[in-house]
């Protein structure tokens, strides 16, 4: 089946008891026993949930994993992937990280022990000169949040495997519709659920897939001792995102290409990042492991006040945290995505006051552009 089917058709659409066309929703916090020593499927729903594990099969199948998770959050999905490693354990992540994976690195796990290094991932060389011996996993994010730089899945397999190291990549940006780690050689796939994945401003969830039955194991024990699970009403509002999530990622592609041209005709933006576009220096292997460049368009205005004034004169983006939803999103990184991330280092990675991100909805995209024309001209 070409992808866009296996979206509706991945074996978990229909309830088996009553052949209904859409999960019920369990809301069950207990389930009753039969035996004291012999339980059923289910037992208590942080451990498992009818709702929750439809889910969570649906987005393994398309991941092309071995099990599925479904967390209250993207970060605590992050999060929650994280506890896999011990005090004295080191991670190489990508430097240009969305700004909350950061935030829990440096703020939260190196007080728990872990070190951690961010080094840009466009050259693998640069991965391969980061390991230590206690090094026991690498990061990415590709396209990266919010400059859309691109790494090589192949390349970090490779170095991973080498190493014996596990491989995690965020694949929020793109979903499975466009991008499957797994199929790359990758460990551990991550996904902030609450962005395409829901796609309608309504829900938080976090999603991760394991290629392996043994890393599956370990992030299911997690799951039930840490408790982050996702409830089953954003379950089943995340299992409705999903079955239209062709059909809006092909929209959100096509307005995002369709501004990105616009943008890099336009004196007063500096740079226009964005993998469809041809000059972007990632395309070629951006290409080679993805379906398409996504719904994303980072750009950067000749000076900061240009930038405000843009921010605050649009009509049709919501200036707001998030991306990934169908209506358009405008976001200043500096002090939303990215807050959390030192000065110093948003500095280095090209985070700076001249930065906009622009997640493209669903709205035309003449629309869009006619909007954004006027509040440039302000």
């Amino acid at each position: 089946m070409k992808f866009g089917t296996r979206i509706l058709h991945t074996g978990n659409e229909i309830e088996q008891t009553t052949g209904a066309v859409s999960i019920p929703v369990f809301h069950a916090s207990t389930f009753k026993q039969n035996k004291v020593d012999e339980f059923g499927p289910y037992e208590y729903a942080r451990s498992g949930n009818p709702t929750r594990d439809a889910l969570e099969a649906i987005i393994a199948k398309l991941e092309g994993g071995a099990g599925g998770f479904a967390f209250s959050s993207g970060m605590a999905a992050i999060s929650s992937v994280l506890l896999l490693f011990s005090p004295g354990d080191h991670i190489v992540v990508c430097e240009d990280v969305y700004g909350g994976t950061y935030r829990v690195l440096t703020g939260l796990f190196n007080r728990l022990g872990m070190e951690v290094t961010f080094v840009d991932f466009t050259d693998p060389a640069k991965i391969k000169a980061a390991l230590r011996r206690n090094t026991k996993a690498v990061y990415a994010e590709t396209p990266s949040n919010p400059l859309l730089k691109i790494t090589d899945l192949r390349a970090v397999s490779a170095i991973a495997k080498e190493n014996g190291l596990l491989s995690m990549v965020d694949n929020t940006f793109l979903t499975p519709y466009l991008q499957r780690p797994i199929e790359l050689g990758i460990d551990i796939v991550i996904h902030s659920a609450t962005k395409y994945l829901g796609g309608h401003s309504d829900l938080l969830a976090g999603l991760v897939v394991a290629a392996d039955k043994q890393t599956a194991g370990r992030i299911n024990y997690i799951q039930s001792s840490f408790g982050a699970v996702l409830g089953p009403q954003d379950c089943w509002l995340l299992m409705r995102g999903i079955k239209t999530l062709k059909a809006r990622m092909d929209m959100h592609q096509n307005g995002a290409r369709k501004l990105a041209e616009w943008l890099s005709q336009r004196p007063e933006v500096k740079e226009v990042y964005f993998p469809g576009l041809p000059d972007h220096p990632g395309k070629k292997i951006h290409d080679s492991q993805a379906d398409g460049p996504g719904g994303i368009v980072s750009f950067r205005m000749q000076s900061e006040e240009m930038t405000k004034r843009l921010l605050e004169n649009v009509k049709l983006p919501a200036l707001a945290v998030s991306l990934g939803t169908v209506e358009s999103i405008i976001s200043y990184p500096v002090t939303m995505s990215h807050a959390g991330m030192h000065p110093d280092h948003r500095a280095r990675t090209g985070v700076t006051g001249e930065l906009i991100r622009l997640s493209v909805g669903l709205e035309d995209p003449g629309d869009l552009i006619e909007d954004l024309a006027a509040a440039i001209s302000k």
